[in-house]
């Protein structure tokens, strides 16, 4: 009986299995091609860098494709927004902000530029969200040509904004958002806050299932749980310390990674959400508005989209014709290895996040090696393919 209880859980719980020891078996296999330098503190810190950008991404998009939809636009929203965000900082805000307010002095100009540019930038993620959630939840257009259509849009929109060019400078505070890393001892105050929250988390979850009638997994598996999740937590912050600290685009990533977790964990919209994906049908009858519905969550995605832009675009420290171009390709195939299913209704951020890390691991672990940027696409054509294989099989098991 306990064997047939344990072989179960393999079972459910394939997915989750296969994309953890993916994730070590590809860093294992880089760390010995590479005679251990993948492992350096640098190429760390550089890899948790590369991974954040699709990262923004693969969390809007579990969403969406949760719902059943897909978004084929993300990539080319992201490279709009960022050319958005460098011609707010380059010439609007540049010769705007020193004319308005003569008296300031140029960090402060900076540091306003930086912070409008980021709202503006937000507002114009949220308004393309809005449109085309219109367009898929109450026109009744088919997401898949609705974003396909937003893709040819808005990359021809760049083109034409650009011209061709480049656009700097960027101003050092809003660089600051990609490129600045936390102080070595706010890194450590921080682990010891979220070490603490951990814990308390998990204390609060089992009183919670104990006050609703649900069973509960004994203390000391909790703790442990807990405790290993703060021990990662704590290498992580170990290791980029000895480089130059905790990455600020990272620590963003986890807010946004956790605020989305509460969200399809503990609202109407991520609940109603994964209902409408399981069977559409039954969650109108249940009464979910499935238009409301699918059309926040295109919100969600445009605002995610700018998140993406902006970070790029204050990574590159410029706004370039070429931002964005296939990230709609590394988000779904990041969401995919993650365990999120094409055919909707089952996925996770959390799933996401490490899905984006074994695509990031890929590109970085052969980049490291000099490979020829035709093995790296095949490298990573096939590994979405075997992704896409464990989620077939994972259902039939089930």
């Amino acid at each position: 009986m306990k064997r047939l209880a344990i072989a179960n859980q393999v079972r459910i719980n394939l997915k989750t299995y296969t994309m953890v020891f993916t994730l070590l078996a590809i860093w294992i296999l880089f760390g010995f091609l590479t005679n251990w330098s993948f492992f350096t503190p640098q190429n760390l810190s550089n890899l948790f860098r590369q991974m954040t950008i699709i990262s923004f991404l693969a969390i809007g998009m579990v969403l969406v494709i949760v719902t059943g939809n897909i978004d084929l636009s993300v990539g080319s929203v992201t490279g709009f927004i960022g050319i958005i965000a460098a011609l707010l900082q380059a010439e609007a805000f540049a010769k705007l902000l020193p004319a308005m307010f003569p008296a300031l002095s140029p960090l402060t100009i900076a540091l306003l530029s930086t912070v409008l540019t980021v709202l503006l930038c937000l507002v114009a993620g949220g308004i393309i969200g809005f449109l085309q959630g219109a367009a898929v939840a109450y026109l009744g257009i088919p997401s898949f040509i609705v974003t396909l259509g937003g893709q040819l849009v808005f990359r021809g929109g760049l083109l034409g904004i650009t011209q061709g060019k480049t656009i700097v400078p960027i101003e050092e505070p809003f660089k600051a958002i990609s490129q600045g890393y936390l102080p070595n001892t706010v890194g450590l105050a921080l682990v010891g806050a979220v070490i603490v929250a951990i814990f308390a988390f998990f204390l609060w979850n089992r009183r919670q299932r104990k006050t609703y009638g649900f069973s509960v997994k004994p203390l000391g598996v909790d703790l442990l749980k807990a405790g290993f999740f703060s021990a990662v937590v704590l290498a992580y912050v170990l290791i980029m310390n000895q480089y130059q600290g905790v990455q600020n685009p990272v620590l963003l990533m986890a807010i946004m990674a956790l605020i989305f977790a509460y969200v399809t964990n503990n609202t109407r919209l991520g609940r109603y959400s994964y209902a409408i994906g399981g069977n559409k049908e039954a969650a109108r009858l249940s009464g979910i508005n499935i238009r409301a519905n699918v059309f926040q969550v295109f919100i969600f995605m445009g605002v995610l989209c700018a998140v993406t832009g902006i970070v790029l675009t204050a990574r590159v420290a410029a706004g370039t014709i070429s931002g964005g171009v296939n990230y709609e390709l590394s988000a779904i195939a990041a969401c995919v290895i993650g365990g999120t299913s094409l055919m909707g209704g089952e996925g996770t951020i959390f799933g996401a996040i490490v899905g984006s890390l074994i695509m990031a691991s890929l590109e970085n672990g052969m980049s490291v090696m000099n490979m020829a940027n035709s093995w790296q696409f095949i490298v990573r054509g096939l590994m979405l393919i075997f992704a896409v294989y464990v989620d077939v099989v994972s259902k039939k098991n089930r």
